[in-house]
């Protein structure tokens, strides 16, 4: 739809990929560990900026759209978009989202994560392994002569058997020279449907699951999207490419 060319990359535009999202994972296990009680999500989102420069990337989030900070850190009913601020301190028993982004030798790279602070409760503890689980089953649905429906079809099975939420609102997306590029990802869908994945196809999968409604509503900041019904939310994301014999996690060590 809307004719946009798909993307095909090469072995070594893959191999840059790679990097871009080494960066990517570096700083969020660096925002993980320093993730506590008392922190706020601004200082965790200098740490991560210093890191991504250091290691001679560029922030991909900062600026684009007029965004303002470097991760997405979304607390909560948060489901995604969250600005950082000083304002917001983490509290023992949250839930944090954190996507992020970066721009290394013209590529990017993009993954997210969702982690507890201190000690979290049943469902949300339940909740951020269903999540993590189901963008494991859309990691093993890519493969040459899959379909993109087989991504949303794992996510969405996974989750909606496990008593969660899917976000419509929201879906993964192509990535590469750009942030966004074709095909979108959602992440529900039919099995057997949509198009066939090709080698050199590079997908942003990114689940977005909650613990009631998939329904979602936007704060005022135009940025921070939230569940309608004030429910838990979580979110992980992987860069992954179709490669000749099925798939690779970019930016994971191999």
């Amino acid at each position: 739809p809307g004719g946009r060319m798909i993307v095909l990359k090469s072995a070594a535009e893959l191999d840059a990929m790679h990097r871009s999202n080494r960066v990517v994972h570096l700083a969020l296990n660096a925002v993980a560990e320093a993730a506590a009680p008392g922190v706020s999500t601004a200082e965790l989102d200098s740490l991560a900026e210093e890191l991504i420069l250091s290691e001679g990337g560029k922030p991909a989030f900062k600026g684009y759209r007029g965004f303002p900070a470097t991760l997405c850190t979304s607390v909560n009913d948060e489901i995604v978009h969250g600005i950082p601020s000083p304002k917001v301190q983490l509290r023992e028993g949250d839930i944090l989202s954190v996507d992020c982004g970066v721009i290394l030798d013209g590529f990017f790279g993009d993954a997210a994560l969702s982690f507890g602070i201190g000690h979290v409760n049943g469902v949300g503890e339940r909740l951020m392994n269903v999540t993590k689980r189901c963008l494991d089953h859309a990691v093993e649905a890519v493969g040459p002569g899959k379909r993109l429906g087989d991504i949303g079809a794992a996510v969405q099975t996974h989750a909606e058997d496990s008593g969660f939420g899917v976000v419509r609102e929201f879906v993964g997306h192509g990535i590469g020279r750009s942030l966004h590029e074709e095909p979108q990802v959602p992440n529900y869908g039919q099995a057997g449907r949509g198009q066939i994945l090709k080698p050199g196809l590079v997908l942003a999968i990114e689940p977005m699951i909650t613990a009631g409604s998939w329904r979602v509503k936007i704060d005022d900041d135009g940025w921070t999207a939230r569940t309608e019904d004030g429910k838990l939310a979580a979110h992980f994301e992987f860069s992954v490419a179709v490669t000749s014999d099925g798939h690779r996690v970019l930016g994971l060590e191999e």
